[in-house]
């Protein structure tokens, strides 16, 4: 599906829609937990369809109420010898890698679709091949086979925080304790975070102490009852920089207390706004800013590296996004889709090995761009047209499906103008 965008300034009030971070980590915990577990989740993304479809394969009964509301029938026993269809959800798939090991089931296979293939998965193989788990393939697909083992589990930090929450869900399940050493400062710490939440809601617990992670064994996931998925700042982040480069948009539902690291979207605007820390910026409403470049360092939060390069076209100056190398392996390698894109609108952006340089504060032109079969792209590119003195049109829009199928019906409510092509 192409759109073409008219440009137009957003304003207005927007729902945040469910956090996909939270409802992955939240069906899974459901899945392993003693009782059926009522999950409210809402209007659901593709990405998190995927993980249901994945827990049913593996023996979990999700059943479809009344107004987003999921039940969760737990896992009573994984079945052996299954495949495990991933799609493009790279979260689905390092989140259920070492599962069935843990749970002693020979003969999964995984398999994806798309750049998932593509996306590196050597680090969580390599530690569990070191405690009892045998891993056939190089590439998608993998078949795994063999007991995971409880020890000592050493990794970088650097690796993606997606292969540390799949150990974190896998440990407390096996006999003995575990510990996961990080040899260096983790990346992306906030999805650590989230995970280490859910699991406390569910009755697992895991003490930190600096890069170390201590996980006892048998413990046991205790469902919550009813429980719902928190609101998502990572799709906030979006509409909250339509307010600052256009005119006002307040968005609601999201926790300004939540663990997860793409809130720092409101300190990042406040910044360039010369405005400071969140303080300056009342609640969750985004007021049009003059903005200034800043220098920015993406390791905690690198899925905002799309729409913050575009929030750097709008600002005055040098921008210097940096530490967001791991970019290059997502659903597209996010830095070079940005930096081909908004060079095709104009805008005077370089590439760097890990980050982008942009050098901002002018009007963009009217183009075609391609969504690249990314998500946050497409997004970033629909805020790009507010800055442009022309028609934007993107290229394989339907990609916001992914994680927001509903981003155009809200671009359009709060005064966006497209037509499907």
């Amino acid at each position: 599906m192409d759109i073409r965008i008219k440009p137009r300034q957003l304003s207005g009030t927007v729902e945040a829609v469910p956090s996909k971070s939270d409802g992955h980590r939240l069906l899974i915990a459901a899945a392993l937990a003693d009782q059926p577990t009522v999950l409210r989740v809402g209007p659901l993304s593709e990405d998190l369809r995927t993980t249901m479809t994945a827990l049913r394969r593996m023996g979990a009964v999700i059943e479809e109420g009344k107004n987003g509301a999921w039940t969760v029938f737990p896992i009573e026993e994984m079945p052996c010898t299954r495949t495990i269809d991933c799609g493009e959800s790279g979260s689905t798939l390092r989140f259920l890698f070492p599962l069935a090991a843990a749970l002693g089931c020979n003969g999964y296979t995984y398999t994806g679709s798309a750049r998932l293939a593509e996306r590196p998965m050597a680090p969580l193989i390599d530690v569990m091949k070191r405690h009892g788990v045998l891993v056939r393939g190089e590439k998608l697909p993998f078949r795994v086979s063999g007991q995971l083992h409880g020890g000592i589990y050493k990794l970088p930090g650097n690796v993606s925080s997606q292969f540390l929450t799949g150990l974190f869900f896998a440990l407390p399940l096996l006999i003995a304790d575990s510990r996961v050493e990080l040899t260096t400062e983790p990346e992306s710490a906030p999805y650590l975070d989230i995970t280490i939440a859910v699991l406390k809601k569910f009755g697992v617990a895991i003490e930190r102490s600096g890069r170390r992670f201590d996980i006892k064994g048998r413990q046991r996931f205790r469902s919550p009852g009813e429980i719902t998925v928190e609101r998502d700042w990572s799709n906030a982040a979006f509409w909250l920089a339509a307010g600052a480069i256009g005119d006002e948009i307040s968005v609601t539902g999201v926790n300004r207390h939540s663990p997860q690291g793409d809130k720092a979207i409101v300190d990042l605007i406040g910044e360039m706004a010369g405005e400071g820390k969140k303080e300056s910026l009342p609640g969750v409403t985004v007021r049009h800013q003059t903005l200034t470049a800043i220098d920015i360092d993406a390791a905690q939060f690198p899925d905002l590296v799309p729409i913050l390069s575009v929030l750097a076209c709008a600002a005055t100056g040098t921008t210097t996004i940096r530490n967001a190398a791991k970019l290059r392996t997502k659903e597209s390698d996010r830095l070079k889709a940005m930096r081909e894109n908004l060079s095709a609108l104009g805008a005077d952006i370089r590439e760097t090995e890990d980050g982008l340089i942009i050098h901002g504060g002018k009007k963009l032109n009217g183009a075609a761009v391609k969504g690249s079969n990314d998500h946050r792209v497409v997004m970033a590119l629909a805020v790009a047209s507010l800055l442009c003195d022309g028609d934007l049109t993107i290229e394989g829009a339907e990609a916001v499906a992914k994680s927001y199928p509903s981003f155009f019906d809200d671009f359009r409510a709060l005064g966006g103008a497209f037509d499907v092509l």
